[in-house]
């Protein structure tokens, strides 16, 4: 029985889409990081004392939220460089939980998933 896969220009298809997200994601990730070590610091340096002590506490907030971000967004990378990976093995597609093919239009939303719905919705 042969395995049922994607054919190449599906998957050729599914390749241009993940790169193109992949560089939406690190350009992404570099705002994040930038953000995060003050490169792009307006000068609010020599603002009021009194300023600088109330924005402490919502500093630490959005510093900590563009923490996670950057560490989701890191994630995000990580399984888009995971699904080029079974693209070159020709498993891109492949439900890690039933083994059939997940369908186009899930992949086109969530190009990365390993899952199909079907899996998805048994796991909750």
């Amino acid at each position: 029985m042969a395995t049922v896969r994607f054919n190449d220009s599906d998957l050729k298809e599914f390749k241009e889409l993940i790169n193109n997200k992949l560089k939406e994601a690190k350009i992404d990730l570099d705002l994040l990081k930038n953000s995060l070590s003050h490169n792009d610091d307006h000068g609010t340096d020599d603002t009021g004392r009194s300023f600088n002590m109330m924005e402490d506490g919502s500093d630490t907030l959005s510093r900590e939220e563009m923490s996670q971000l950057a560490n989701r967004q890191e994630k995000f990378i990580n399984s888009l460089n995971n699904a080029l990976v079974r693209i070159e093995n020709k498993t891109y597609g492949i439900c890690r939980v039933t083994g059939n093919l997940i369908m186009k239009e899930r992949l086109k939303l969530v190009p990365h998933a390993t899952l199909s719905i079907k899996a998805k919705n048994a796991q909750s």
